[in-house]
């Protein structure tokens, strides 16, 4: 039985994570939720790209920079992506008074329209 390294392990949790996080954008209807599912999910894809630069380091292939500045880059575009969505939410709240969009009521026979 092989022992599992520290590499292994994170590459695991990342998966557990992406898996974690495109299960909730399935599973849960409300908003708010699926931000959170997002964020979830892009952590998990963030780890990954650490396992996959440490995983090229331990190689002997020296420490590569492009995936380290692409993390930090996702990260801010992540976080300025979920202000704008809990901001787009908060006005939606603001507007309608339900966190949730319905889909409009077809007119019926009865209604004469």
């Amino acid at each position: 039985m092989a022992i599992m390294n520290a590499i292994t392990i994170f590459g695991l949790c990342a998966a557990a994570l992406v898996g974690l996080g495109i299960f909730g954008l399935i599973v849960n209807p409300q908003p708010l939720r699926k931000i959170l599912a997002i964020n979830i999910l892009g952590s998990g894809v963030f780890l990954m790209f650490g396992v996959i630069a440490r995983r090229g380091a331990a190689a002997g292939l020296g420490g590569d920079p492009v995936p380290q500045a692409m993390v930090i880059t996702g990260i801010v575009v992540a976080f300025s992506a979920t202000a704008l969505a809990v901001a787009l939410l908060l006005r939606l709240v603001l507007v309608s008074g339900a966190a949730t969009l319905e889909a409009e009521a077809e007119p019926s026979e009865k209604d004469g329209r």
